[in-house]
């Protein structure tokens, strides 16, 4: 086989793989210490459609004023929707605050 012939064919199996390729986007819902429980379920239905449609979804949980010193009511809020999106995908990291908001990352759980 002559070297035109391979770098050609080789140039088509790189092709043919970029177009098979899934670009894995990084999704961002933000939600407050004391999101309500209709907000709160609005925001879980996008977070599960992001995990369906194969993205990683940024959780970001923002505090403002004295909101800081109710650290444990943002807790239990990331911990609760960590629980809620078991099925649906797994938690990549844990919630860690990073100045004055707690961010947690999500990805979409792993084909069967």
């Amino acid at each position: 086989m002559d070297y035109g012939k391979y770098k050609y064919e080789t140039q088509k199996k790189e092709a043919e793989a970029r177009r098979n390729q899934k670009v894995i986007e990084i999704k961002e819902v933000k939600f407050r210490p004391n999101t309500d429980t209709n907000d709160y379920e609005v925001k879980m239905r996008a977070v599960l459609k992001f995990l369906g449609e194969g993205d990683k979804v940024k959780v970001t949980l923002r505090f403002r004023g004295r909101e800081m010193a109710h650290q444990d009511l943002g807790r239990k809020l990331l911990d609760r929707v960590a629980e809620d999106v078991k099925l649906h995908g797994k938690v990549e990291s844990m919630p860690k605050l990073e100045g004055r908001q707690m961010v947690m990352m999500i990805g979409p759980a792993p084909a069967k």
